[in-house]
């Protein structure tokens, strides 16, 4: 009897143990549990959202984001059915894609980066020789746009610029290498900057407008020849010292580049003297990607590590602690250009585009 006992014991030990494990596993599964939220977003977003720290910040939270990239304009011929939320790299193509899946409100703008052109030393070395450009520190400085126009209208060549014969690499015409306008966001925001410049400091918005703009544009775009369908292959390529010394990229990717520790000497960052903010805007298809949409605007710690990815916060510019080496604090001495409606850039895309 006492041997029947004892088995009789340790069986309902033994049973006790693996239901307190299995009770434990349980909680810790609800504990840890997070909603799935499918993505589409821009390129340049792509290193934010894969980021450890930025993963484990939304999962406190309780949601994990499958992120899938994609031009911001090239989001409105995909089908987002079964998305939970979209989040092109301007307003204009998420009040499109609003439009076409019938998102009503406010769309929420959480973080934004204005437009840059990165430089190679030599090449910004040049421009300021010929008052293209001016440079207020070893890697920062302004490019005067209404100079840059005119000299590409002009069908200017490095050969033609003074001082440019030191320098073997620079030779054929003097442009900005940027994405395709009709795909992706940082190339159309290029060309809403150099429009407005090119109207006098005044949105394109008439039929007038347009036929007066889109040759310079036209050729802006054409001297490229082939271009990439997102920002962050651009960026890769000039930073590896392929393509062209004069780069049109989001300010994010640069202050990403520095936050990972590279201080690259070659490099130096323009800032347009009218350059265009990317407004990098949320598209809520469902409630959860309009609660990670609020996670982004609000939560202090994804709004921390928006900043260490370069992104500047909404609300408080004080949040962009930038290296003031290569980046600027304060947008001052900056203009900010409106961007046409959708419909007009568009149409600006597609004239420079040819």
């Amino acid at each position: 009897m006492r041997r029947i006992a004892g088995i009789v014991l340790a069986v309902l030990l033994i049973g006790g143990v693996v239901a307190a494990v299995v009770a434990g596993r349980q909680g810790e599964d609800q504990g840890t549990a997070t909603k799935t939220v499918r993505a589409v977003i821009g390129s340049e977003k792509a290193e934010f959202f894969a980021d450890p720290k930025v993963v484990d910040a939304l999962a406190a939270k309780g949601y994990t984001v499958q992120p899938e990239t994609s031009g911001s304009w090239a989001m409105e011929g995909l089908d987002l059915k079964g998305y939970d939320l979209a989040l092109p790299s301007s307003q204009a193509p998420a009040v499109e894609l609003a439009a076409k899946y019938k998102v009503s409100g406010t769309l929420p703008r959480p973080f934004y980066s204005p437009l840059v052109v990165v430089a190679h030393k030599n090449a910004a070395e040049v421009l300021k020789a010929n008052g293209l450009a001016t440079l207020d520190a070893s890697h920062r400085g302004t490019l005067r746009m209404r100079a840059y126009l005119d000299a590409a209208r002009a069908d200017r060549t490095w050969q033609q610029l003074k001082g440019a014969e030191k320098y073997g690499e620079l030779t054929g015409t003097l442009y900005l290498s940027s994405t395709d306008p009709e795909t992706s966001n940082s190339g159309a925001l290029y060309l809403a900057a150099a429009s407005y410049v090119e109207n006098g400091g005044k949105v394109v918005a008439t039929d007038a407008e347009i036929d007066r703009t889109a040759p310079l544009l036209r050729k802006l775009v054409s001297v490229q020849g082939a271009q990439q369908a997102g920002s962050d292959a651009v960026f890769r390529d000039f930073v590896s010292g392929a393509g062209n010394p004069l780069v049109v990229v989001y300010e994010s990717q640069v202050a990403s580049l520095l936050t990972a520790g590279q201080h690259p000497d070659d490099l130096v960052v323009l800032y347009p003297d009218t350059t265009v903010n990317s407004d990098h805007t949320v598209v809520p298809l469902t409630d959860d990607g309009k609660a990670v949409a609020e996670l982004l605007s609000t939560d202090p710690q994804l709004r921390k590590l928006e900043v260490r990815h370069g992104f500047r916060p909404q609300g408080e510019a004080t949040e962009f602690t930038s290296d003031a080496t290569y980046l600027k604090q304060q947008l001052t001495g900056v203009r900010q250009a409106p961007v046409p409606t959708s419909e007009v850039l568009h149409e600006l895309a597609r004239r420079a585009r040819g």
